[in-house]
This record gives C-alpha cells, structure tokens and sequence, in this order.
C-alpha cells in the first residue's frame, strides 16, 4: 500500500512563508490553533526537508536547551547535497540522490505517511511529479506584501484543488485541506468552452 505524502505549509494571505520583523506564525497563533497543532503533531508521520529548512528547524530546537524538541522523536529524512553526515538532530537521515526517486520509493515502502516540512523547492519538485496526495495550508489572517519573503507558490505548475476540509481557528486563522491535480493549463468553464 502506498503512504500518503501531505504537502504542509503556513502562509500570510498573499502567500508568504515568512515576513521579516514579523515573530513566528505572524504572532497570530491563537489557544484554538495551537491546540490543534498538539494533536496534529502526535500523528507518527516522517517528515521530509530539505538542507535549508533543516538548518532552520534544527536551530530553533537546539537554540532554546531547556525547552523540549517537539520534532526530536519524528523520523526526519533530510535531502541534500550540502550537509555532511551525520546529522545532528535525532532521528534524522541524509538522502543525497534525487528526491523525487527517493521519496516515490518512501511512498512504497514507509511504515507511516509522509509530509513535508516546508522546503519549498522540494515541495514544488514532488508536486510537479505528481506524488502528492495532500495540500495543507493553514492561512494567518494577514497580507505582507511590503515584508514578505519566501513566496510559497513562485514556480510551481498549475494545480486544481478539491477541498477536503476547511476550519477556523480563534476567529481568523484558517485550515484548508485539499486534494491537489495538476493541471495542463487554465481550466475554462463549460461557458467559456463553447
């Protein structure tokens, strides 16, 4: 049976990963939020990254000693061409061969479903392939057009969604869950067609 392999990502309304000067989840994280994440976060699941966002994700969990690593006891498999074994972070494997082939080979032979941890370029690569079978996008109820960096969409192929599941959380902060299909090109209604 093949494992489910959810893309996963927070954005601003207009699609940023992140806002420089803004705090982490634009400082909009709310008690409804943060409860769902706990129980997201006990799902067993591998999660996949790339070099950059591991060095990101890592960093967080090692900057604060006292704290406990949500992410420490996750199997973590890490794809890159840069970082040098082994790895630091617990549970966590190096993969230097393609990703795509690696992860169509994980999607077969995982004991448990996969999901990316933002890594944007891998992410566009494994939906381009057609290998994901879930998009999550929880949407922050903020526009940063004037501070936002990482664009989340910027080079990715067209994608029909299916929703699957829609949530507000503390009044704002929304959860989209959908089916993603890739798409040859604008979809045209029947109207348009004739």
């Amino acid at each position: 049976m093949s494992q489910e392999l959810m893309i996963d990502f927070i954005t601003s309304l207009d699609g940023y990963g992140a806002a420089e000067g803004w705090p982490a989840f634009w400082g909009l994280e709310g008690p409804e939020y943060l409860a769902w994440l706990e129980e997201d976060s006990k799902i067993e699941r591998t999660l996949l990254m790339g070099a950059t966002t591991y060095r990101l994700m890592h960093g967080a969990a090692t900057s604060r000693p006292d704290a406990p690593d949500p992410l420490g006891a996750v199997p973590k498999i890490v794809f890159s061409k840069t970082l040098e074994e082994p790895l630091e972070w617990a549970n966590s494997r190096l993969v230097r061969g393609d990703a795509v082939e690696a992860v169509r080979t994980l999607k077969e032979e995982s004991d448990r479903p996969l999901s990316t941890l933002g890594s944007l370029s891998l992410c566009r690569s494994l939906l381009a392939a057609g290998l994901v079978d879930r998009y999550r996008v929880v949407v922050f109820p903020v526009v940063t057009g004037a501070t936002g960096r990482e664009p989340v969409y910027n080079g990715w192929p067209d994608v029909g969604l299916d929703l699957t599941e829609a949530r507000t959380f503390d009044g704002g902060t929304q959860l989209l869950d959908y089916v993603p299909r890739l798409l040859d090109g604008p979809i045209h209604s029947g109207a348009e067609a004739e």
